[in-house]
């Protein structure tokens, strides 16, 4: 979380339930079946349960994934259960009190963890996500991969994206911590790990310790070595529409529904957008009008 904080924008900024619903129907159509609510953190958005219910009926859609900071989560979680959510990503960061409120800024780290705890027992698929920071919690590496030992989750490190305009500056070089370097540090201490199958398009590289009932992975978000495969489009809760994490976004959905564009009009513009998406990240930002400057938090991860 910025020092700062981040700004909270009006309601009329953002896509309305009615707008995002009639979106995802439009994606449906045209062969999308997974959506990924994420946000910021989605569980602080009023009405996003029956929000979620809307998008279970969508026809078409039969997986929908959540992303959160989980401080609010476990209460709904039998709820989740009951609509069919597929899959949730739980964002820890360290599993030290200390640590989690430094990077955080909020003490809530018993809260996150209760939602964990909930979902494991009502069977719901968690992956963990965690970014490693220089400094900051690489010392939690180890103990965050110990969570996969005894408990059927996905751990994935994730590679900070430092998005600052000019990438990583000379003297951030040797202490950051690439896809490469987690793995060697992961695999000096558990020599038998051994890579798994990837599933189709995806942005994780996955591996199996011997004996451990969960998995690890790891996301290279700043190498962009995934970026070959990744079939995934944003929407920002501004109606952006990005065809990588890394461009400025292509045009505004929200703006296009409210001009009273048909749902062929929309259609057709995603279909332009997604035939000349950029090759990878690398370019997504080297095409961008503006420099990368966004925090993560705001961008949803």
């Amino acid at each position: 979380m910025p020092e700062e904080g981040i700004q909270y924008l009006p309601k009329p900024h953002l896509l309305s339930y009615e707008e995002m619903i009639r979106l995802v129907s439009i994606l449906a159509e045209m062969g999308i079946s997974k959506v990924r609510i994420t946000g910021g953190e989605p569980f602080l958005r009023r009405d996003i349960m029956p929000f979620l219910w809307k998008l279970s009926e969508i026809e078409g859609i039969n997986k929908i994934n959540i992303t959160t900071n989980g401080v609010l989560t476990a209460p709904l979680v039998p709820e989740l259960k009951k609509l069919g959510v597929s899959s949730v990503n739980l964002s820890l960061d360290s599993l030290d009190r200390q640590r989690f409120f430094e990077i955080t800024r909020r003490d809530e780290f018993h809260k996150v963890w209760e939602t964990l705890e909930t979902l494991l027992a009502h069977d719901i698929p968690v992956k963990i996500n965690t970014v490693v920071m220089s400094g900051k919690n690489d010392e939690d590496i180890l103990s965050m991969v110990e969570l996969a030992r005894e408990q059927n989750v996905s751990v994935r490190f994730i590679e900070e994206m430092p998005f600052n305009g000019a990438g990583l500056r000379p003297d951030q070089i040797q202490d950051f911590w690439s896809y490469g370097r987690i793995m060697d540090l992961i695999r000096s201490v558990y020599p038998e790990i051994y890579r798994l199958q990837d599933e189709p398009n995806s942005t994780s590289y996955n591996y199996q310790i011997p004996n451990f009932k969960g998995s690890i992975g790891v996301i290279a978000a700043f190498s962009r070595t995934f970026c070959g495969t990744c079939n995934r489009i944003r929407v920002t809760p501004t109606g952006v529409f990005k065809t990588c994490l890394y461009d400025d976004g292509v045009f505004n959905i929200r703006d296009m529904m409210r001009q009273k564009l048909s749902d062929e009009q929309i259609k057709l513009l995603i279909s332009e957008a997604l035939q000349s998406r950029a090759l990878d990240g690398f370019e997504a930002e080297r095409n961008r009008k503006n420099l990368v400057s966004e925090s993560m938090t705001t961008i949803g991860g």
